[in-house]
């Protein structure tokens, strides 16, 4: 089964790190995605730009409403995101677990749903 486990981060803690901290996580990073690719778990993962970079649209009544950064106001960011496959749902926790930057900021695991189900959304 395949879950997509984003990764929340504060801007801040990581504009924060010093050359060798940010050298030393990115490069954590970059290993284990290695190793999750190897395993066959990693689907696919990218990190994102700054949520100073976003614009959230709405349409309501036919009407486009465009807001300058994320919907929410929060301290942490979307900062990327690593599709998995998975067995189940402990073993997609004990992966997103081990993503370096989940002692920095946290992982939201979510199954993926593979078709969109005809008797309602959620």
């Amino acid at each position: 089964m395949k879950y997509l486990c984003l990764a929340y981060e504060r801007e801040s803690d990581l504009a924060g790190l010093s050359h060798n901290e940010w050298d030393a996580l990115r490069r954590e990073t970059l290993d284990y995605v290695e190793a999750l690719r190897a395993s066959g778990h990693l689907v696919d993962t990218h990190a994102l730009k700054s949520a100073t970079t976003a614009t959230t649209l709405r349409v309501r009544g036919g009407e486009l409403s465009a807001t300058d950064g994320p919907f929410a106001e929060t301290k942490e960011q979307l900062g990327g995101y690593f599709l998995i496959e998975a067995a189940d749902f402990e073993e997609a926790v004990r992966i997103a677990s081990r993503w370096p930057s989940a002692r920095i900021g946290g992982i939201e695991v979510r199954p993926v749903e593979e078709t969109l189900p005809e008797d309602g959304r959620y």
